[in-house]
């Protein structure tokens, strides 16, 4: 699937910034991808579930959630996922692109899930 990445921080994120960004659950706020419910169901997917996100840059695995965002857009929290995913051209801002840039996504099919043979 298609989408546009859009990255940003929340209040509960910058609180975890100075608790630790060891704990498990701050890692598990970076790894989580906000995805709308019909994009989700496109990819026959569950909240809860794995997704690859690949950029032009790289690639990174996300657990999704269902948000109420437009089709086509998905949101997550800056982190070492997201940071995976981003160019390091900068346009002389000496930030790279972080909003709005163009991903794909996949399912991440588990073990358990594959047919018997494959």
């Amino acid at each position: 699937m298609h989408a546009v990445l859009i990255t940003g921080r929340s209040t509960n994120q910058g609180r975890h910034i100075n608790i630790g960004k060891d704990t498990a659950e701050y890692r598990a706020m970076v790894s989580t991808l906000s995805m709308n419910e019909l994009d989700l169901a496109g990819l026959g997917l569950k909240p809860g579930m794995q997704v690859r996100v690949r950029s032009e840059w790289g690639e990174a695995i996300f657990q999704c959630n269902q948000d109420d965002l437009p089709p086509g857009i998905v949101f997550a929290l800056y982190g070492p996922p997201t940071s995976a995913l981003m160019g390091g051209e900068t346009g002389g801002t000496g930030m790279p692109l972080q909003k709005g840039f163009e991903v794909e996504i996949d399912a991440v099919v588990q073990a358990a899930d594959k047919p018997e043979g494959t």
